[in-house]
Protein backbone atom coordinates (compact mmCIF):
# COMPACT_ATOMS: atom_id res chain seq x y z
CA UNK A 1 0.00 0.00 0.00
CA UNK A 2 2.80 2.46 0.85
CA UNK A 3 4.62 1.63 -2.40
CA UNK A 4 1.49 2.43 -4.41
CA UNK A 5 1.22 5.85 -2.74
CA UNK A 6 4.89 6.57 -3.43
CA UNK A 7 4.41 5.83 -7.13
CA UNK A 8 1.32 8.05 -7.20
CA UNK A 9 3.26 10.91 -5.58
CA UNK A 10 6.09 10.61 -8.11
CA UNK A 11 3.63 10.36 -11.02
CA UNK A 12 1.79 13.47 -9.83
CA UNK A 13 5.05 15.43 -9.68
CA UNK A 14 5.97 14.32 -13.21
CA UNK A 15 2.48 15.04 -14.55
CA UNK A 16 2.55 18.57 -13.15
CA UNK A 17 6.00 19.05 -14.70
CA UNK A 18 4.79 17.78 -18.10
CA UNK A 19 1.81 20.15 -18.02
CA UNK A 20 3.97 23.11 -17.02
CA UNK A 21 6.64 22.57 -19.66
CA UNK A 22 4.00 21.96 -22.35
CA UNK A 23 2.48 25.35 -21.51
CA UNK A 24 5.94 26.93 -21.78
CA UNK A 25 6.54 25.34 -25.20
CA UNK A 26 3.08 26.35 -26.45
CA UNK A 27 3.64 29.93 -25.32
CA UNK A 28 7.03 29.95 -27.04
CA UNK A 29 5.48 28.70 -30.29
CA UNK A 30 2.74 31.34 -30.15
CA UNK A 31 5.33 34.08 -29.55
CA UNK A 32 7.36 32.92 -32.55
CA UNK A 33 4.30 32.74 -34.79
CA UNK A 34 3.91 36.52 -34.53
CA UNK A 35 7.51 37.17 -35.63
CA UNK A 36 7.79 37.62 -39.33
CA UNK A 37 10.00 35.29 -41.32
CA UNK A 38 10.86 35.83 -44.94
CA UNK A 39 7.71 33.93 -45.98
CA UNK A 40 4.19 35.28 -45.55
CA UNK A 41 2.03 33.51 -42.99
CA UNK A 42 -1.59 34.09 -41.98
CA UNK A 43 -0.45 33.99 -38.33
CA UNK A 44 1.20 37.38 -38.82
CA UNK A 45 -2.15 39.15 -39.12
CA UNK A 46 -4.83 36.82 -37.77
CA UNK A 47 -4.65 38.02 -34.16
CA UNK A 48 -4.43 41.77 -34.85
CA UNK A 49 -7.36 43.30 -32.98
CA UNK A 50 -9.79 45.83 -34.36
CA UNK A 51 -12.58 47.83 -32.79
CA UNK A 52 -15.76 47.08 -34.75
CA UNK A 53 -19.23 48.20 -33.65
CA UNK A 54 -18.06 48.50 -30.06
CA UNK A 55 -16.49 45.05 -29.97
CA UNK A 56 -12.87 43.97 -30.01
CA UNK A 57 -12.43 41.40 -32.75
CA UNK A 58 -9.43 39.80 -34.41
CA UNK A 59 -8.78 39.88 -38.14
CA UNK A 60 -9.50 36.13 -38.40
CA UNK A 61 -12.99 36.82 -36.97
CA UNK A 62 -13.92 39.31 -39.70
CA UNK A 63 -12.39 37.73 -42.79
CA UNK A 64 -10.65 34.83 -44.49
CA UNK A 65 -6.85 35.02 -44.66
CA UNK A 66 -4.83 33.43 -47.44
CA UNK A 67 -1.30 33.57 -48.79
CA UNK A 68 -0.54 34.47 -52.41
CA UNK A 69 3.07 33.45 -53.15
CA UNK A 70 5.69 34.69 -53.13
CA UNK A 71 5.18 37.51 -50.56
CA UNK A 72 1.54 38.53 -50.32
CA UNK A 73 -1.16 37.99 -47.73
CA UNK A 74 -4.76 38.50 -48.81
CA UNK A 75 -7.63 39.07 -46.43
CA UNK A 76 -11.17 38.73 -47.76
CA UNK A 77 -13.31 40.76 -45.37
CA UNK A 78 -16.90 39.56 -45.03
CA UNK A 79 -18.41 42.95 -44.17
CA UNK A 80 -17.37 45.78 -46.51
CA UNK A 81 -17.78 48.29 -43.63
CA UNK A 82 -14.87 46.63 -41.79
CA UNK A 83 -12.38 46.73 -44.71
CA UNK A 84 -10.84 50.14 -43.96
CA UNK A 85 -10.79 49.47 -40.21
CA UNK A 86 -8.82 46.24 -40.75
CA UNK A 87 -6.46 47.90 -43.24
CA UNK A 88 -5.66 50.69 -40.76
CA UNK A 89 -5.15 48.21 -37.91
CA UNK A 90 -2.67 46.21 -40.01
CA UNK A 91 -0.74 49.31 -41.05
CA UNK A 92 -0.51 50.50 -37.44
CA UNK A 93 0.67 47.07 -36.20
CA UNK A 94 4.33 46.28 -35.57
CA UNK A 95 4.65 44.54 -38.97
CA UNK A 96 5.71 47.76 -40.71
CA UNK A 97 3.78 46.96 -43.88
CA UNK A 98 1.34 48.84 -46.04
CA UNK A 99 -1.87 47.47 -47.43
CA UNK A 100 -3.97 48.08 -50.50
CA UNK A 101 -7.70 47.60 -50.72
CA UNK A 102 -9.49 46.06 -53.70
CA UNK A 103 -13.20 45.85 -52.95
CA UNK A 104 -13.55 43.54 -49.94
CA UNK A 105 -9.99 42.20 -50.28
CA UNK A 106 -6.97 43.65 -48.49
CA UNK A 107 -3.60 42.93 -50.11
CA UNK A 108 -0.50 43.05 -47.92
CA UNK A 109 2.77 42.85 -49.79
CA UNK A 110 5.66 41.83 -47.55
CA UNK A 111 8.91 43.25 -48.85
CA UNK A 112 12.03 41.08 -48.50
CA UNK A 113 13.76 41.49 -45.16
CA UNK A 114 16.97 43.50 -45.09
CA UNK A 115 20.02 41.84 -43.56
CA UNK A 116 19.87 44.28 -40.65
CA UNK A 117 16.21 43.44 -39.97
CA UNK A 118 16.94 39.71 -40.18
CA UNK A 119 19.66 40.10 -37.56
CA UNK A 120 17.23 42.00 -35.30
CA UNK A 121 14.59 39.30 -35.69
CA UNK A 122 17.11 36.53 -34.96
CA UNK A 123 18.05 38.33 -31.73
CA UNK A 124 14.37 38.60 -30.78
CA UNK A 125 13.80 34.92 -31.52
CA UNK A 126 16.84 33.89 -29.46
CA UNK A 127 15.60 36.04 -26.58
CA UNK A 128 12.21 34.30 -26.73
CA UNK A 129 14.05 30.96 -26.71
CA UNK A 130 15.95 31.95 -23.59
CA UNK A 131 12.73 33.07 -21.89
CA UNK A 132 11.20 29.66 -22.71
CA UNK A 133 14.24 27.87 -21.26
CA UNK A 134 14.00 29.98 -18.09
CA UNK A 135 10.35 28.95 -17.73
CA UNK A 136 11.26 25.30 -18.20
CA UNK A 137 14.05 25.53 -15.61
CA UNK A 138 11.56 27.10 -13.22
CA UNK A 139 9.16 24.17 -13.70
CA UNK A 140 12.07 21.74 -13.22
CA UNK A 141 13.19 23.43 -10.00
CA UNK A 142 9.62 23.41 -8.69
CA UNK A 143 9.30 19.66 -9.42
CA UNK A 144 12.62 18.91 -7.69
CA UNK A 145 11.55 20.98 -4.68
CA UNK A 146 8.23 19.14 -4.55
CA UNK A 147 10.04 15.79 -4.71
CA UNK A 148 12.30 16.85 -1.85
CA UNK A 149 9.27 17.94 0.19
CA UNK A 150 7.59 14.56 -0.44
CA UNK A 151 10.75 12.81 0.80
CA UNK A 152 10.97 15.01 3.90
CA UNK A 153 7.32 14.31 4.66
CA UNK A 154 8.05 10.57 4.43
CA UNK A 155 5.77 10.05 1.45
CA UNK A 156 8.56 8.73 -0.82
CA UNK A 157 11.83 6.94 -0.17
CA UNK A 158 15.27 8.43 -0.77
CA UNK A 159 15.71 6.13 -3.79
CA UNK A 160 12.44 7.42 -5.20
CA UNK A 161 13.58 10.99 -4.63
CA UNK A 162 16.72 10.39 -6.70
CA UNK A 163 14.78 8.47 -9.39
CA UNK A 164 12.28 11.31 -9.66
CA UNK A 165 15.11 13.84 -9.92
CA UNK A 166 16.56 11.83 -12.84
CA UNK A 167 13.16 11.60 -14.55
CA UNK A 168 12.59 15.31 -14.02
CA UNK A 169 15.93 16.05 -15.67
CA UNK A 170 15.08 13.70 -18.59
CA UNK A 171 11.84 15.62 -19.20
CA UNK A 172 13.70 18.93 -18.97
CA UNK A 173 16.39 17.81 -21.42
CA UNK A 174 13.80 16.50 -23.89
CA UNK A 175 11.83 19.76 -23.81
CA UNK A 176 14.99 21.88 -24.15
CA UNK A 177 15.89 19.88 -27.28
CA UNK A 178 12.40 20.59 -28.65
CA UNK A 179 12.85 24.31 -27.94
CA UNK A 180 16.21 24.25 -29.72
CA UNK A 181 14.71 22.58 -32.83
CA UNK A 182 11.86 25.11 -32.97
CA UNK A 183 14.38 27.93 -32.54
CA UNK A 184 16.65 26.64 -35.34
CA UNK A 185 13.66 26.24 -37.67
CA UNK A 186 12.49 29.81 -37.04
CA UNK A 187 16.00 31.23 -37.57
CA UNK A 188 16.25 29.33 -40.88
CA UNK A 189 12.86 30.76 -41.88
CA UNK A 190 14.04 34.30 -41.11
CA UNK A 191 17.33 33.89 -42.97
CA UNK A 192 15.79 32.43 -46.18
Amino acid sequence: MVKFTQIDNMDNILKKLEIGVKESVDHFKSQLSTIRGNRPSPKLVEDITIEYYGQKLTVKQVGAISVAPPREIQISIWDKNAVNIVAKAIESSNLNVSSSVDGNVIHINLPPLSQERREELVKIVKKEGELARIGIRSHRDEAIKESKNEFEAGKITEDDKFKSKDKIQEVTDRVNEEIEKILEQKIREIEE
